[in-house]
């Protein structure tokens, strides 16, 4: 166990050290300028602001800079709002985007568990022929089109009762948590209910099932206590992979919806060429990432006793 755990642990710092040099080239090799908002300042000025970010380096004196104060876990000083550190941006809006991805990812699994266990239940008949149409519209939807449309069906809500149901966007009650979160997890539950469709049905057939059966078990006893946790193992796997898209998928949402949350944040540094915002998030969600997908491997014993890591 000790040693998969350390294999697994050198290799995400492997994958951290590739996205963080990933990200730095790509922020040089774009076109633009980080700085585009000072030209009309004198070049003085200009050059004193370079020497303050570094940006007067040579590239491989830069990269090692960025890779010491990332290691110091220091990600620099935003260059649009120049009184602000990267730190302070992730502390303070990190929360709101970690609510709003965890929220979306129980309703997901929730309802990809639910619903793909109804699909194989009713296989054939017409409640396994809705879902299937509701999974390809899931999966074939964008989210910002399905958090337009959402938009717009509050609008009428609200307009039908005659008083304000839910807000269109915002933030600060949890009645600000209710659609987006619906909107960011729909995607991932349409992906989730198909695959526990398929994982039900594979179970199906087991010997295991039909002892049961012999021995007089109720058929929702059955499900529940023996089908769904054999069949529920492939819809774990996916769920670390699951968390990257709906983190991605929430920069988006949280644009579209006014949610303070980090994705706002990044979307407008991408749109402003804001370097230090943009590596010092997408390195810290790398690693977010891959510290889940570490502990969603070490949860596959304790789900399956039949899977064990030396």
């Amino acid at each position: 166990m000790l040693r998969h755990v350390l294999g697994r642990l050198l290799g995400g710092l492997i994958t951290l050290w590739f996205i963080a040099t990933a990200t730095f080239l790509a922020m040089h090799w774009v076109p633009g300028d980080p700085l585009a908002d000072e030209r009309a300042v004198s070049p003085e000025i200009r050059r004193n602001l370079e020497a303050h970010y570094g940006l007067d380096q040579p590239l491989w004196t830069q990269y090692g800079r960025f890779l010491g104060n990332m290691l110091r876990g220091d990600f620099g000083i935003s260059f649009v709002e120049r009184n602000r550190s990267v730190n302070d941006i992730i502390r303070e809006h990190f929360p709101v985007s970690a609510t709003l991805g965890v929220l979306a990812l129980v309703v997901a699994a929730l309802g990809g568990v639910l619903w793909g266990s109804l699909a194989a239940r009713f296989r054939g008949r017409w409640p396994d022929h809705l879902i299937a149409v509701a999974v390809i519209a899931g999966i074939s939807v964008p989210g910002f089109v399905l958090a337009a449309l959402a938009q717009w069906g509050i609008l009428e809500l609200n307009r039908i009762t005659g008083r304000p149901v839910l807000p269109v966007a915002g933030w600060g009650s949890w009645q600000h948590l209710v659609v987006p979160s619906l909107v960011l997890g729909l995607g991932t539950m349409a992906y989730l209910t198909r695959l526990m469709r398929t994982s039900m049905l594979d179970v199906e057939g087991m010997e295991f099932l039909r002892t049961a059966r012999s021995k007089g078990l109720s058929e929702a006893r059955i499900v529940a206590r023996h089908q769904v946790p054999n069949a529920i193992l492939p819809v774990l796997t996916v769920l670390g992979p699951a968390v990257a898209a709906v983190t991605t998928g929430g920069f988006v949402v949280e644009l579209i919806f006014a949610i303070p949350g980090l994705g706002r944040y990044f979307v407008q540094a991408v749109q402003q060429l804001d370097y230090t915002v943009i590596m010092g998030t997408t390195v810290f969600y790398g690693g977010f990432l891959v510290l889940v997908v570490l502990v969603v491997d070490l949860l596959y014993g304790l789900v399956d006793p039949r899977i064990r890591l030396y």
